[in-house]
């Protein structure tokens, strides 16, 4: 049974078995179930070569910080972690396309704090890139509108539609994000996991999970009621585990779009006890994945299957990557943290 406190005095707020864990990350290694083993891609090395190569040829490293979050968040990691069995051209667009979110992401934060409508220009570039095709104005466009090159040439162009239209979601959701850290009023748990649900950007990955497969799924499989829901179940989890790891972290920036953080906020606890709820109900959501996979297999393609495989390693792959991450390495005592 896990014990949980309501209160910072209440010591040790984790307990599996009369075990007392020391930080949150063995909070969350002994209570979240991963049943997908660790897997990495063989070219890692060259994927992340591949990035600074990238970033800097469209002067995004040249930014202010750029270069240092990006080595404090090793997007080539990420993607061979999520991606460990795709070509290497797959990889290395995986990789950019990290390495873009992270960056544009930052930006919006930044930028969004001081004012959500500040976030317009940006925003609205990305959406004419995507939607209309136009030409860039600025570094982040350029590299924006490069990916989409690289993406219109390795998928077919319903594939690379369905990436176009996922990654417009993701940029809208920014805004959301926006607008909510602004408003004085608390964001509730069913408005947190929605606005995460977008600024995750990790259905924009799932076309790229297409491509990487030997044959080009049927509409039938691809809008499969079942399929449709194992992606909805696996970009949650993918994104909430990393809301785990970072808890210390947006709560000492401020930030209110954290699964953990929601529950705090809801169930007025500490943090030690949000972070189990939020496990619990991550695994909750991973279970389900499990049993829907199961009834669904034998009515997929090989290549249906491996798009759903390669929805299991945004799962795996967020969490192995959290673990030991720069970017989320301040996972505290339990003491420390109210």
């Amino acid at each position: 049974m896990i014990t949980l406190s309501a209160t910072h005095e209440d010591i040790p707020v984790g307990v599996l078995d009369d075990t007392p864990v020391a930080t949150l990350r063995d909070l969350i290694d002994t209570h979240l179930h991963m049943p997908f083993p660790f897997r990495r891609h063989p070219h890692e090395a060259e994927a992340a070569a591949g990035v600074d190569a990238w970033l800097s040829r469209w002067g995004l490293t040249g930014e202010p910080g750029v270069a240092a979050m990006i080595a404090y968040t090793r997007p080539a990691e990420l993607a061979s972690y999520t991606s460990p069995a795709v070509d290497c051209d797959l990889l290395q667009i995986v990789a950019h396309q990290i390495a873009y979110q992270f960056v544009f992401d930052d930006c919006a934060e930044a930028v969004g704090r001081r004012s959500p409508g500040r976030l317009l220009p940006m925003l609205c570039e990305s959406i004419a890139i995507l939607r209309d095709g136009q030409p860039p104005s600025t570094p982040l466009g350029a590299a924006l509108a490069d990916l989409y090159r690289q993406v219109r040439e390795r998928c077919t162009a319903a594939q690379a539609a369905r990436w176009a239209w996922k990654s417009r979601e993701y940029v809208h959701g920014l805004l959301y994000e926006a607008v909510a850290q602004a408003q004085p009023y608390l964001v509730g748990a069913g408005d947190c996991t929605s606005i995460r649900s977008l600024t995750a950007g990790v259905e924009p990955f799932y076309p790229l999970c297409e491509a990487a497969q030997s044959h080009e799924l049927s509409a039938a499989e691809l809008h499969h009621p079942g399929v449709q829901r194992l992606g909805r179940l696996s970009a949650d989890a993918a994104v909430w585990i990393p809301d785990l790891f970072s808890a210390v972290k947006e709560q000492r920036s401020g930030g209110l779009i954290n699964l953990a953080l929601a529950h705090q906020r809801e169930h007025r606890c500490s943090l030690q006890a949000a972070v189990v709820l939020a496990i619990q109900q991550i695994n909750a959501t991973i279970e389900e994945f499990q049993r829907l996979y199961a009834e669904v297999e034998p009515e997929l393609s090989l290549s249906g299957v491996g798009y759903v495989e390669g929805m299991t390693g945004w799962m795996r792959g967020c969490y192995h990557w959290s673990r030991t991450v720069p970017r989320y390495a301040d996972v505290v005592s339990v003491s420390a943290v109210s």
